[in-house]
């Protein structure tokens, strides 16, 4: 297996800058952002396109640090309706495939997207409980209309450049847990979509993501080191499902998300926070989940993702390493008598 990072945590600093970091740390692979939300910056993607020996210089930074390139990311929605962020996020994730295939790189993770909720709307629409016939006429739409065909065209790009596209499993999205993931590979007939297995956000839903994994099998294609802690004191009174965000001034720094779409400000009572590996689950989980991934794809590369505020940037890396190696390293244990 590679165990690496997803260096979008470290865009403030050069990819060599990046690279240096994850060797220092003892991991051995990175994954790196190609668009959607974010833009790319530790990817020179036109150069790669276009050039052979820009594609050797690129993945010779690599090499040199005794890295693997192991994953491009390009999560976004690309099937918003808005004209400004759809598209573009369409395109970025049709580009990671092409660059993927260039780099020799198999691997392409990105979001199954979440369309508006009839033709002619303007922003996405996120069913959770269709209960009601109207609901339920929205998803038809999203999935029949919109979802099913882009994610048929999307599979038979990347079988025709060798790639495995690996769907993050995440709410607001038409793929947001297991049985979604099932049900766009067999209503859309795909062979090279799968799943990315990330914890944190099946477990903030109240799922098991061991029992994820032995689910999917074989559709489960990469894997994040990403963890959650649940706060009981807030979560049993505001639940899962929490909508109290802020809105950022514009005067002060804030994320595009592409178009006029922004990421706004965490609750301080959250009902539960993305925090650094081993601080929402002990070591006998992540050791248990490596497992599990193992015996799916003794070559998975798992590479952690760091949203705990509450750390520095290459402080929460450093945590969320010592986490992810010892489970390795119990991984090349033999076992007791």
């Amino acid at each position: 297996m590679k165990f690496g990072l997803y260096t979008a945590v470290l865009h403030d600093r050069s990819i060599e800058e990046a690279l240096d970091v994850i060797a220092s740390l003892g991991l051995d692979a990175a994954e790196i952002n190609a668009g959607g939300f974010l833009p790319p910056v530790h990817l020179p993607l036109e150069q790669i396109l276009t050039s052979q020996a820009a594609r050797d210089d690129y993945l010779g930074l690599f090499a040199e640090r005794g890295l693997h390139l192991a994953g491009l990311n390009a999560n976004g929605n690309p099937l918003h309706p808005n004209p400004a962020i759809g598209p573009r996020h369409a395109e970025d994730l049709r580009q990671a495939i092409r660059a993927a295939s260039l780099l020799g790189q198999e691997r392409v993770v990105t979001m199954s997207g979440l369309p508006g909720g009839e033709c002619g709307a303007t922003v996405p629409n996120w069913i959770v409980n269709a209960w009601n016939s109207g609901s339920l006429d929205v998803l038809d739409y999203q999935w029949n209309e919109v979802g099913l065909p882009f994610w048929r065209e999307i599979d038979a790009l990347a079988a025709d450049h060798g790639v495995k596209v690996a769907i993050e499993m995440h709410p607001q999205n038409l793929v947001f847990n297991p049985p979604t993931l099932k049900r766009l590979v067999e209503r859309a007939g795909t062979t090279n979509v799968g799943a990315e297995m990330d914890p944190s956000h099946l477990f903030w839903q109240g799922m098991d993501p061991i029992a994820a994994v032995n689910y999917l099998g074989p559709l489960v294609l990469h894997a994040a080191a990403k963890d959650v802690r649940i706060n009981p004191d807030y979560a049993r009174i505001y639940g899962v499902l929490d909508e109290r965000f802020e809105r950022i001034d514009p005067a002060e720094e804030r994320t595009n998300l592409g178009g006029h779409e922004f990421a706004y400000r965490w609750p301080e009572d959250s009902a539960w926070d993305f925090v650094a590996l081993g601080r929402g689950h002990g070591q006998e989980f992540w050791n248990a989940f490596i497992a599990a991934l193992y015996t799916v794809d003794p070559d998975m590369a798992v590479n952690i993702e760091h949203e705990d505020v509450s750390l520095g940037r290459v402080e929460g890396i450093q945590v969320a390493a010592e986490v992810l190696l010892d489970a390795a390293a119990a991984l090349r244990q033999p076992a007791g008598p």
